[in-house]
């Protein structure tokens, strides 16, 4: 089968906002992603984070850099403020290449973040 490139999403919650508790999250989140789909960092083409109004400490980008993505274009934006969405609450989409096929895409939601999407294969 040749390479396609597939979109990879996950997300994870924070206790609180610091930068200590948004770093080990998401690099915890990363790594799951990225191991339960087989990658590495040559297979990833870019990572887009969000994050909720109530994370303002550090970006999740910096996470990301600090495992060692810093040649990947990361980028971090606001999610949409809406009413009875989950606090401290980050949002990741790896755009990647792979030879697996789209059901076989693992996406990862840990911490409060569990139940967002029960819809997608795990």
């Amino acid at each position: 089968m040749p390479t396609s490139v597939r979109a990879v999403r996950g997300a994870t919650t924070v206790d609180a906002d610091t930068p200590e508790a948004i770093t080990g999250r998401v690099v915890a989140l990363l790594g799951q992603i990225l191991e339960r789909n087989g990658l590495e960092e040559d297979d990833i083409i870019s990572i887009l984070f969000t994050a909720t109004e109530d994370i303002v400490s550090t970006f999740p980008a910096t996470a990301a850099r600090s495992i060692g993505l810093g040649a990947v274009p990361l980028i971090c934006a606001r999610e949409l403020a809406v009413v009875g969405s989950v606090p401290r609450c980050i949002r990741v989409m790896l755009h990647v290449e792979t030879d697996r096929p789209r059901a076989e895409i693992h996406h990862v939601y840990l911490e409060g973040a569990r139940g967002l999407r029960d819809d997608l294969p795990d």
